[in-house]
């Protein structure tokens, strides 16, 4: 994006509003440039003076000598309207505005924001509301962060797009002080214009840049994003998103069970695994994870090896990497006797994990020894070397041994802080060997960078059909019509008759010869079992007097008596399952969890979103099973009957073809429960919710 690209390299700069006083926020970008040394042109505006910092100062923008390419708007929110305006008229190519008074503030707000908008016409604009952007590749840069106070800024491959210009200052702070370098940084802020999804596509094409970190508080444009973020995996730079609102309420407005159980937050997990995407949960991992993915040494097993001279930070870093899933492997035989061989009789437990080197690990070259022992061992993936309190007396013991050793191959070393020691850490850094000072930090990095190695899978796009779209009625369904529309795509359903009175109540019971179910039907009450509108094992001789009953509780509880009822085969032996359509602003995703009543309690679920272009693959339904807790239970658990998985990943992938048929059509759709049978015998769904879009 040629706008994008000559904001992170403008040949000229105009600061409009700006002061000579350095100690007020409109005096900060111009001395910001100065101190950095920007070697473009740069235009202050002021009417108030005719020079600041040695430079010719012009009373408005209409004075300016040439249109900049990018304009940095010091005033207050009213005043940026009609700057905004005169630089647009003479051709800027992009204004940046930090003003607050916009859509942060309400509806006036919003309303000024888009009158900014309007003024701004083709021009682009960063903001408002922003602190910014810092081009530390090349040295420039255009923001009023404190931040930028430091003397040096480490350079290094690492981009960052916030959403908050406060955070940007934050993470630009800390990783200064713990040696991590960054490529680019922006606040986008508001978003009036140019999002966070922009910045995160140009960033793809940035040479300086083989990692992008992103501190988000929302989606704007969940589509432009999708595709963004697959373009990223593609070209081989991770996303790694810290995003905000974890807390927030889920689905507001449901009739399904599924609406509520998804939540907003969990369609984000949702949207960023099927994208590729990187979530982090801690906000310190914004900086540790991209820390680690940026030194290029992909992880290519889980095996991890720990040298350690210390034993009780040795067994911090096991134990946390066992818990995450990582295997930490004595050695085999062959590494262990090469260990061995390098003692020279001091003593240092070296045929274990961890590696203990005790006070042996003082000796530079039993060190650098161990370290490309394990470098060049076929039963290690990686390498955490502790730093311990003796790195305070000798600080390069240990990053001296590692460095001297990384060109043997291309394994990943970390390094876990044990002492406080943030000088060492930075000096790491600084080194390209990643330092954490959490012993938790190191199993959540190589988790992401076992994530990151992972190419998109390729699917084929599922054609579109209108066969199944055929007269299906609008708005809400009852049951009978919502089984009928899932047994079109190939998802069996119970046995059903429709009665209106005990009478024909007791012949269908007859017919089915057996034990039944009695529901009330209707396409307004579908948590039928809450107003008393299931009956179970009910008999021909018993389901007359079961029908007034259901009448009359129903009509005590909602005040309206039901005319129709269903009477049912009863599904039989086999686990319940809720299958789901979860829908919101993000998109539509596909959920499978625990079912029947309690569905909501239990909340043992998996969400995978339904892809724009295609159905479900059978893989991909498989796997959700697989993901469940109660996965064991379908599994043969403690010698329970193994479930027909088969029969239930093809309903599953129904479902989802269901959902990509219909489209914006199916505003809801729900089975609960799906009964999952023995192995061989199927799956059954006993109940069904959809509503659909009406007028369609």
């Amino acid at each position: 994006m040629e706008a994008i690209n000559r904001l992170w390299k403008p040949r000229s700069i105009a600061v409009i509003g700006a002061s000579s006083d350095v100690t007020k926020t409109s005096g900060k970008p111009l001395a910001y440039l100065k101190k950095h040394d920007f070697k473009g042109q740069i235009y202050p505006v002021n009417p108030s003076a005719r020079e600041i910092a040695g430079l010719p100062c012009y009373p408005d923008i209409a004075s300016l000598p040439e249109a900049p390419d990018v304009a940095i708007v010091m005033l207050s929110a009213e005043k940026a309207i009609p700057a905004v305006r005169a630089l647009a008229a003479i051709g800027t190519a992009t204004a940046i505005v930090l003003a607050s008074g916009y859509a942060e503030l309400g509806e006036e707000g919003a309303r000024r924001q888009e009158e900014l908008k309007k003024a701004a016409g083709s021009m682009r604009l960063l903001g408002p509301n922003t602190i910014g952007l810092v081009n530390l590749t090349d040295n420039i840069p255009l923001s009023a962060s404190g931040a930028l106070e430091v003397d040096s800024l480490p350079k290094g491959n690492i981009a960052l797009v916030s959403q908050s210009g406060g955070i940007l200052g934050s993470l630009l702070s800390r990783a200064a002080t713990q040696g991590i370098g960054f490529s680019k940084l922006v606040s986008t802020s508001n978003e009036a214009d140019l999002d966070l999804a922009d910045f995160t596509d140009a960033l793809i094409d940035d040479e300086a840049t083989t990692v992008i970190a992103l501190y988000m508080e929302s989606l704007r444009n969940p589509d432009k994003f999708r595709k963004i973020a697959k373009r990223a995996r593609s070209a081989g730079k991770p996303i790694v998103v810290f995003k905000v609102g974890r807390s927030e309420s889920g689905a507001r407005s449901a009739v399904s069970h599924t609406g509520a159980m998804a939540g907003s937050d969990r369609m984000y997990d949702a949207l960023f695994k099927e994208a590729g995407v990187i979530r982090v949960q801690e906000f310190a991992d914004l900086l540790s994870v991209p820390l680690g993915l940026s030194i290029g040494r992909p992880l290519k097993g889980n095996r991890i090896a720990i040298l350690t001279s210390t034993g009780g930070a040795g067994t911090l870093v096991a134990d946390s990497l066992g818990l995450a899933g990582f295997d930490t492997p004595v050695p085999d035989e062959a590494t262990a006797e090469k260990l061995r061989s390098i003692q020279n009789g001091q003593q240092a437990a070296l045929d274990r994990n961890p590696i203990d080197v005790t006070l042996a690990g003082l000796d530079p070259k039993l060190l650098r020894g161990a370290i490309s022992t394990l470098m060049l061992s076929d039963s290690y993936d990686a390498i955490v070397a502790i730093v311990g309190s003796s790195a305070l007396a000798m600080p390069t013991l240990v990053s001296s041994a590692i460095e001297d050793c990384l060109s043997l191959n291309g394994k990943p070393v970390f390094t876990y802080i044990s002492p406080h020691a943030p000088h060492i850490a930075a000096q790491l850094n600084r080194l390209g060997i990643p330092a954490f000072t959490a012993p938790e930090t190191c199993a959540s990095v190589f988790k992401a960078m076992l994530a990151a190695s992972q190419a998109a899978p390729e699917y084929e796009p599922t054609p579109s059909t209108t066969r199944q779209q055929e007269n299906i009625p609008s708005g809400p369904l009852n049951e009978t019509q919502s089984k009928q529309l899932f047994a079109r795509f190939g998802i069996p359903v119970t046995r059903e008759i429709t009665v209106a009175n005990p009478q024909e109540a007791e012949h269908a019971a007859k017919i089915f010869a057996g034990p039944v179910a009695l529901k009330m039907l209707s396409d307004q009450l579908t948590h039928k079992s809450d107003v008393g509108g299931v009956m179970l094992n009910l008999r021909a001789d018993t389901i007359a007097e079961g029908l007034l009953k259901m009448q009359d509780t129903v009509r005590d509880k909602t005040g309206d008596t039901p005319q129709s009822f269903l009477v049912q085969e009863m599904a039989g032996n086999g686990e319940e399952l809720i299958l789901g359509l979860a829908r919101d602003p993000l998109g539509c995703a596909i959920l499978l969890g625990t079912g029947g009543t309690a569905a909501e309690l239990f909340n043992d679920t998996v969400l995978v979103m339904q892809p724009p272009d295609r159905a479900l693959t059978r893989v991909e339904a498989d796997s959700m099973i697989r993901t469940l807790k109660s996965w064991p239970l379908l599994n043969g658990y403690r010698g329970k009957p193994l479930r027909d998985t088969e029969a239930l990943v093809s309903a599953i992938v129904g479902f989802s073809e269901m959902v990509h048929c219909l489209g914006p059509r199916l505003l809801e759709a729900e089975i609960n429960p799906i009964f999952v049978k023995d192995q061989g015998h199927g799956v059954l769904a006993a109940d069904g919710v959809v509503v659909l879009a009406k007028g369609t």
